[in-house]
C-alpha cells in the first residue's frame, strides 16, 4: 500500500452509526468492535458518505475520470471497483466531561499504539516514541488546564495529573497538529485538554462515556404515546468532538489511461470538509470534520 493516507473524523455534532437493535436497554445502540467494545465508523461507511459528498451519480461518473476512477463505474461492459479504499475508522480520543477545563480529549495506550501501527503503514509517524502506560495517573501535556491543583477529576474518576512525561506531550501535539492542521488556537485547546489513561480506565469511559438519547414511542395510527413498547425508547450516539482515524489507500486504478494513485488520493483530499455520517441528518445529527494527512504526523511541534 505504498499510496497510503490516514484521515481523521472530528465530531462536531452527536454521531449515531448504528448497528441495529440493542439487547441492553438502548434501543439503538452504536456499532462497536467486537474485541475491544470500543466504538467505531465502518470504512463502507466513510466511503458511501464521501461519494455522495461527491456527488458520485452515474451521470457525473462519466464525465469525470477522476471520480470515476475514485468511487468505480456500473454498467456490464465498462463496470470496474473504485480505487479509493478506506479502513474502519477507529476511536483515538473520547470527549469526557471535566471539572476542570470543561471537558477532557482522552484516550489510552493500547489506543494510541493501535494508531502508531497505522501511522506506520501509511508512513507518517515520523519521531513519534511508543505511548507512555500511565498506571493510575493521567499523563497531560504542559499547560493542561485539566488539573491546576495536581488532580484531573474526569467524569466521575480523578486521577494524579502527570505532565512532565514527554511522550504524552509529543503525542498531545502530534494529534493536535493532525485533527486541526489548519487551526493554531484549536491545536492549542487540544493539546490543553488531552490526557492519556490507564487502558481500564478508557474502557469503562468508552462504554459510558457515550450520549443515549430517550425518545417516544409514537403509534403510528393513533400518532399517540405507544405504551405497547413502554412508551420510551433510547438511541446511542457518540457525543460531540469525538475524533476517530483510519487509512485509505489507492487501489489498482481501472477504467482510465492517464489517472494514477497519486491523482485519486489527491482528488479525495482536495474536496474534503464538513460532511455528514450516519443517522438523524434531518435533526442535525452526523456533521463530522473529514480530514486527510497529506504529510507526516510529526512528533515535535513544527
Amino acid at each position: 500500500m505504498a499510496e497510503t493516507r490516514m484521515y481523521w473524523l472530528h465530531a462536531l455534532s452527536p454521531v449515531h452509526v448504528g448497528s441495529g437493535f440493542g439487547l441492553g436497554f438502548i434501543d439503538l445502540p452504536v456499532m462497536r468492535e467486537k474485541a475491544t467494545n470500543w466504538p467505531v465508523v465502518p470504512g463502507s461507511a466513510v466511503k458511501g458518505v464521501l461519494a455522495d459528498h461527491h456527488k458520485a451519480s452515474k451521470e457525473n461518473r462519466e464525465g469525470d475520470a477522476q471520480l470515476r476512477a475514485a468511487f468505480g463505474s456500473g454498467g456490464d461492459d465498462s463496470a470496474s471497483a473504485g480505487a479509493l479504499v478506506f479502513s474502519d475508522a477507529r476511536l483515538v480520543c473520547l470527549p469526557v466531561r471535566s471539572l476542570y477545563g470543561t471537558f477532557a480529549w482522552v484516550t489510552s495506550k493500547l489506543v494510541l499504539q493501535r494508531l502508531k501501527r497505522d501511522l506506520d503503514a501509511a508512513n507518517t509517524s515520523t519521531g513519534l516514541p511508543e505511548p507512555p502506560v500511565p498506571k493510575d495517573k493521567a499523563f497531560v501535556a504542559q499547560g493542561s488546564v485539566l488539573a491546576p491543583e495536581g488532580i484531573a477529576y474526569l467524569g466521575d474518576l480523578d486521577f494524579t495529573a502527570d505532565s512532565a512525561n514527554a511522550g504524552a506531550q509529543k503525542w498531545a501535539e502530534a494529534l493536535a497538529k493532525a485533527v486541526f492542521p489548519d487551526d493554531a488556537a484549536w491545536r492549542k485547546e487540544f493539546e490543553a485538554r488531552f490526557a492519556i489513561l490507564p487502558d481500564n480506565s478508557f474502557d469503562y469511559f468508552s462504554e459510558t462515556g457515550t450520549e443515549v438519547v430517550a425518545h417516544i414511542a409514537i403509534d403510528p395510527e393513533l400518532k399517540t404515546v405507544d405504551k405497547k413498547q413502554g412508551g420510551l425508547w433510547y438511541e446511542e450516539s457518540l457525543p460531540a468532538e469525538t475524533v476517530l482515524a483510519g487509512i485509505v489507500w489507492c487501489d489498482r486504478v481501472f477504467g482510465t489511461n492517464n489517472v494514477t494513485a497519486q491523482d485519486v488520493l489527491a482528488y479525495a483530499r482536495s474536496k474534503t470538509g464538513e460532511i455528514q455520517i450516519g443517522g438523524k441528518a434531518t435533526v442535525g445529527k452526523g456533521r463530522v470534520r473529514f480530514i486527510t494527512a497529506a504529510a507526516a504526523v510529526q512528533g515535535a511541534r513544527q
